[in-house]
C-alpha cells in the first residue's frame, strides 16, 4: 500500500489523531495523498471523514501527530488561498444570485480594486465550470439543492485552488448530474494539474477515483488504488472489496469503536 509517485505528496499525515472530549475519533493515521490525482475517502456515515477533511483544511481542534498539505503545516495562513473546501451543507447566500455570491467570495479571495477584471474572470469561469452560466442572475434561494451545491462548488473553483477537498458533494444528485460533476472532477485534476480529495459513503464512486482511503470507525483500512484492492482481496469491485477488509478486521479482533463524525 505504499505510494510510489516520486512527487511531493499534496496531504502527508503520520500518527494523525483527533480528540473529542473524552472519545477518539481519528486513530492514528498514516497516509498520503498524491498531487495531480483524485483521491477518494469512502466509509459508512459517522466513520471520521469530515473530521478527517476538517483536519486538512486547518478548521478542527485537537489534531495531533503531523499533518502537512501542500509542504506546510495544515491551517497555516498561506494555505488560505491554495485550498478550495466544499462542506456537505450548501454555503450560499439565498438573496443573493449565483453571480453575486460569487462576486462576494472573490472580493474576499482577491481584494483591490486593481483586482477587479480578474475576479469578473475568475467569476464567469467558475460559474461555466458548473455548468451554471444559464442561472448566473437567479436567485440563489430559488435554485434546486443539486444548483445549490454546485454554486458552493463554483465558491471552492475561484483562484484556481492547487487542493479541492470535497465534502460529499453528490449526495442527494441525480445520475446525470453525479456523472458530469465527476467529468469535472477528472478535468480539473488532467488539465489544471489540482489535487482532489472527495469523500463519500457511496462505494460506486470508489471506481472513479484514483486512489482511495478507506475508513470505518475512525481508522484507515486501506490506502490503494482500487485495481490494487480488487486484486489483493479478489473481489470483483471496491465494495466487496471493503466488506472483505471490514470481515478481515472483525476477525483480527480489532476493537470495536464509538461511532463519530
Amino acid at each position: 500500500m505504499m505510494n510510489y509517485n516520486l512527487d511531493p505528496p499534496a496531504v502527508r499525515a503520520q500518527t494523525l489523531t483527533v480528540a473529542r472530549g473524552p472519545r477518539t475519533v481519528l486513530r492514528s493515521l498514516d497516509f498520503t495523498v498524491p498531487p495531480g490525482q483524485i483521491t477518494g475517502l469512502l466509509g459508512p456515515s459517522g466513520c471520521g471523514k469530515s473530521t478527517l477533511m476538517r483536519a486538512i483544511v486547518g478548521t478542527q481542534a485537537k489534531v495531533t501527530g503531523t499533518l502537512e498539505v501542500l509542504g506546510l503545516p495544515a491551517g497555516a495562513a498561506p494555505l488560505r488561498s491554495r485550498i478550495g473546501y466544499v462542506t456537505q451543507a450548501p454555503s450560499v447566500y439565498d438573496d443573493l444570485t449565483v453571480r453575486q455570491n460569487l462576486d462576494y467570495f472573490a472580493a474576499i479571495l482577491d481584494p483591490g480594486h486593481a483586482a477587479a477584471e480578474r475576479r469578473r474572470a475568475n467569476v464567469t469561469r467558475a460559474i461555466a465550470d458548473v455548468d451554471l452560466t444559464s442561472h448566473a442572475d437567479a436567485l440563489a434561494g430559488n435554485l434546486s439543492g443539486g444548483q445549490r451545491s454546485r454554486v458552493s462548488l463554483a465558491v471552492a473553483l475561484l483562484g484556481t485552488p492547487e487542493l479541492l477537498v470535497l465534502d460529499e458533494p453528490t449526495v442527494g444528485l441525480d445520475p446525470v448530474l453525479r456523472r458530469d460533476l465527476w467529468t469535472l472532477f477528472h478535468t480539473i485534476a488532467a488539465d489544471r494539474g489540482a489535487t482532489l480529495l472527495i469523500s463519500s459513503h457511496v462505494m460506486d464512486e470508489a471506481e472513479r477515483c484514483h486512489r482511495l482511503l478507506l475508513m470505518r470507525e475512525g481508522t484507515l483500512l486501506a490506502d490503494d488504488t482500487p485495481d490494487a484492492l480488487r486484486t489483493r482481496t479478489g473481489a470483483e469491485t471496491v465494495e466487496a472489496a471493503f466488506l472483505h477488509l471490514v470481515d478481515e478486521a472483525a476477525a483480527a479482533g480489532a476493537p470495536e469503536k464509538e461511532r463519530t463524525r
